[in-house]
């Protein structure tokens, strides 16, 4: 009898046990057996704790509702992320990034509109914080779903417990047949580019067809590739560590459905709010502030006790050149990680797995030829480059002048060319939008999303000349028009508190 096709995942974790519910979604009329490895000696990190609105699909192809996830994993919603401290520009000392939807077409073409007149010298209203519906629905501790249904959805991304989604995917994989073995990898056996086995402490040998790498940061499987290579983003990226807390929800306070990531001294600070508590960590250089230093700012910076206990982390920014290779597939910190700031981890982890089957063909049980890899892994480098530059963009564009660490980001990191090409068509009021529609996918983000780190920076002329009033009363309507809407969202507040009040208790 022909055995089935066995595939091997090493590793937990959210980003393993996506993988293993993605595979045995899609592979559920095939010939496949998966078994998904993770030691009880070895920890995962555990803090990527926000989502862009991608992670949306993810539940939705394989049938979970949010009613469902999201008290099992004290899961609120986000309409956006808020930026505070890094600009010096009057007026912009803070921005806010929002997701978008159809509610924002006509006052998204005014914020274009505005940002254009605004980069030709005059002086307009261009932060985005007061354009679009994200900030108010998020300031205002509304969820992103209506009283009434909208003749379409909202886009937002999530905020969730790491540890407990972890926990409720991988239930759900082995319901879906996942087989899920405790054990700790000790060799790895291999023939050329191809992993024949892993060796294990408790099982011994155990031989598969496939392997998906979900080891984390030591690459345990990916990283031992016989023509294995990193791509270090170092001198792009200059944050390496990060020190975080779990502080306990306050329920006199509303819950607001937005990411903040304050600048502080070196680096930053992300507020994530949860159900029953607040994540917060702060991402640091540790060429700028030591350890030690980074808590103490973070206990300062949040008013801390003396008890509460912290966690400080190490991060690796890069990507591998080749994701798949031989027989093996990286995902997650194994394949590579850009820093937390726009919350892409799980984007990453979700992006890869999917391309994987779509590229997957079983032949004879093999796998396709090295073409298929070649096309995929350029897609999977492209989305990483695409993400890096909007992720540096924030760095390159801060103005503040406080500290080395922040004058280094901006003037000392290594950008692309395609990065500095747009700054340079931004800076000399050229036409942004042509270049971005020229650059399509390799930029990831949309146009939307360029032109509210841009503006939202206070990317714009010094000496500016007045507006006339009828581009201020545009304004004010504008605004009437987004705080007017928030009546039809406010109602659906309590659908975040039913959900507070059904949670998981803490792990």
């Amino acid at each position: 009898m022909k055995k089935p096709y066995s595939v091997m995942i090493v590793g937990g974790g959210t980003a393993g046990w996506m993988a293993a519910n993605l595979m045995a979604h899609r592979w559920r009329d095939r010939d496949v057996s998966i078994m998904l490895l993770e030691s009880d000696a070895i920890g995962t990190i555990g803090v990527g704790e926000g989502s862009t609105p991608y992670l949306k699909g993810f539940f939705k192809s394989l049938g979970i509702d949010e009613s469902e996830w999201m008290p099992a994993c004290n899961a609120t919603y986000k309409c956006g992320i808020r930026f505070p401290r890094w600009s010096t520009v009057p007026g912009y000392e803070s921005y806010y990034h929002p997701f978008f939807s159809p509610l924002d077409r006509e006052i998204g073409q005014v914020f274009f509109e505005n940002v254009r007149r605004r980069r030709s010298g005059i002086d307009t209203p261009a932060n985005p914080t007061d354009f679009f519906h994200a900030p108010f629905l998020s300031s205002n501790a509304c969820a992103p779903h209506p009283e009434k249904p909208l003749p379409f959805e909202l886009d937002y991304g999530y905020h969730f417990d790491a540890g407990l989604l972890g926990r409720f995917l991988r239930e759900k994989a082995k319901a879906a047949g996942v087989e899920h073995l405790i054990d700790t990898v000790s060799t790895v056996e291999r023939n050329g580019e191809n992993i024949e086995a892993i060796v294990t402490e408790k099982s011994g040998r155990i031989a598969a067809d496939f392997f998906i790498d979900c080891s984390g940061f030591r690459a345990l499987l990916l990283g031992g590739a016989p023509d294995y290579r990193f791509r270090d983003f170092s001198r792009t990226l200059f944050n390496n560590a990060a020190v975080t807390v779990q502080i306990e929800r306050d329920f006199s306070q509303p819950l607001l459905s937005e990411t903040i990531s304050e600048g502080l001294s070196s680096g930053w600070m992300w507020r994530i709010p949860l159900q029953n508590r607040t994540g917060c960590g702060y991402v640091y250089s540790n060429h700028y502030v030591s350890p030690d230093a980074a808590e103490t700012e973070l206990r300062k910076t949040l008013g801390l006790p003396e008890s509460a206990r912290v966690n400080h982390l190490k991060m690796r920014v890069g990507r591998a050149e080749e994701h798949w290779q031989g027989n093996c597939l990286g995902v997650g910190l194994s394949q590579g990680f850009i820093e937390p700031l726009e919350a892409t981890a799980l984007m990453l982890v979700q992006f890869t797995i999917e391309h994987f089957l779509e590229a997957f063909r079983f032949q004879d049980t093999e796998a396709p030829g090295p073409h298929k890899k070649t096309v995929f892994n350029e897609r999977i480098n492209q989305l990483f480059d695409g993400v890096l530059d909007y992720v540096a963009g924030h760095y390159k564009l801060n103005s503040r002048e406080d500290t080395a660490y922040w004058r280094a980001a901006r003037e000392e990191i290594v950008i692309s060319d395609r990065l500095q090409a747009l700054l340079d068509c931004w800076d000399n009021n050229g036409d942004v939008d042509r270049l971005l529609e020229q650059a399509g996918a390799e930029l990831v983000y949309s146009r939307a999303s360029w032109y509210s780190l841009l503006a939202g920076m206070g990317r714009f002329p010094r000496n500016l000349r007045p507006a006339d009033a009828a581009v201020a009363r545009e304004h004010q309507e504008v605004r009437r028009f987004c705080t007017g809407n928030l009546a039809r969202f406010r109602q659906h507040q309590t659908q975040l508190d039913s959900l507070r009040q059904s949670v998981s208790e803490p792990a």
